[in-house]
């Protein structure tokens, strides 16, 4: 079972949230789902009300790793830099899983500045949220071994779908965090031997 949102996921004034639903588009995204690719004009912000939606950015060889997630009530600060500034993206969003994304007309992104100043305070929040995960997502790199940031993805993998079971391929897992397979698989296979998960098809389980 994914994540819900509450009745009042964006923490925002009855007001606001009007006009977010009477200016935006409420669409429902499925697993895999592509929202925002990499070096396209950004014409809507996207809002998650249900499910979760995982960042990635890509290097010019076609690797990915995993930036961060986005969680209902939430969005993609860069999307609001590239919408407010007429550029092209920088990351990609994918569905993590079945998802409710409100799509936000980036020409109303400033209306709203302009009328609602608690508007811009959720922008300011927002871009300090993701700015501490991709502090993190540095630190990671720098300074944690693979097994590390492996459990560390699956644990947030784990409190996204509310699941000990998580259903992902090795590749998968490789991609998102920017290294092999190979090297995946030999982690794993290792972590399963110490207890800490176990293995089957196309699912890693937490024990």
């Amino acid at each position: 079972m994914g994540t819900y949102a509450n009745e009042d996921p964006l923490q925002l004034s009855s007001a606001i949230n009007k006009k977010l639903t009477n200016f935006g588009i409420t669409k429902t995204f499925k697993e895999g789902d592509i929202i925002l690719s990499e070096h396209s004009y950004i014409r809507s912000i996207p809002i998650v009300r249900k499910g979760s939606l995982r960042v990635m950015r890509t290097d010019d060889e076609g690797k990915e790793i995993l930036l961060y997630y986005i969680k209902p009530g939430e969005s993609c600060i860069m999307s609001f830099l590239g919408g407010l500034h007429d550029d092209t993206s920088k990351i990609k969003a994918v569905a993590e899983e079945e998802s409710e994304v409100l799509l936000l007309p980036v020409d109303k992104v400033s209306l709203l500045i302009k009328e609602y100043p608690e508007w811009l305070d959720y922008i300011f929040k927002l871009y300090h949220k993701r700015f501490e995960e991709l502090l993190e997502v540095v630190n990671a790199i720098a300074f944690k071994k693979m097994d590390e940031r492996i459990l560390q993805l699956l644990r947030e993998k784990k409190k996204l779908t509310n699941s000990l079971e998580i259903n992902i391929t090795h590749q998968q897992l490789a991609d998102e965090l920017g290294t092999a397979r190979v090297v995946v698989s030999r982690l794993l296979k290792q972590m399963e031997t110490d207890g800490v998960v176990s293995l089957s098809r196309n699912k890693i389980s937490l024990m």
